[in-house]
């Protein structure tokens, strides 16, 4: 993680999933990528959780987690360089949910409201599924984002976390 903050900065977090190949892995991969770009810095990563496939159900489970990250990149380029990381990654779009060597997914920047052809701000199903919601609990203090801390709680009230597949596998650390 990057000792220095950048002077104006949008706070950012990041859905990260993958079930092909070393998964945890490609997950550090992802994570160093974006913590190298000169306008991001990763603050926190949630722990490693390992999720049963949502939608196409015939593929290996997934491991998910969450990136709280600093950043002076406006939402539609942070997303840019995000699809970078997955490209360099050999993500293939062939299979909607289908099984992947990553995915990286903007939940949230800032509070902001934003609906255009390439994103939407919130996501627009990040409080429909456990593998984010847990992952981003972690993350996420009633302190820093009242509401934003109550959206998650009341969703993961709504939903059981073991119904839809999803268990702690370990606490998850950046390489130096």
């Amino acid at each position: 993680m990057k000792s220095s903050v950048p002077s104006e900065y949008s706070e950012a977090y990041i859905a990260l999933g993958a079930n092909l190949g070393d998964r945890e892995q490609t997950l550090t991969e992802a994570i160093q990528m974006l913590n190298d770009h000169s306008d991001i810095e990763i603050v926190h990563c949630s722990g490693l959780y390992e999720t049963a496939p949502v939608g196409y159900i015939d593929q290996p489970s997934f491991l998910n987690m969450v990136l709280m990250l600093r950043t002076t990149l406006e939402p539609e380029s942070l997303l840019m360089s995000m699809l970078d990381v997955e490209n360099k990654l050999g993500r293939v779009r062939d299979i909607r949910w289908g099984p992947r060597t990553v995915d990286l997914d903007l939940l949230w920047m800032d509070n902001q409201q934003l609906h255009t052809e390439r994103l939407e701000l919130p996501h627009p199903r990040m409080n429909e599924r456990a593998f984010v919601l847990v992952p981003l609990a972690e993350l996420i203090s009633s302190d820093h984002h009242p509401e934003l801390f109550q959206s998650i709680q009341q969703s993961l009230s709504d939903i059981e976390a073991e119904q839809q597949g999803i268990h702690y596998v370990k606490a998850f650390t950046m390489p130096l």
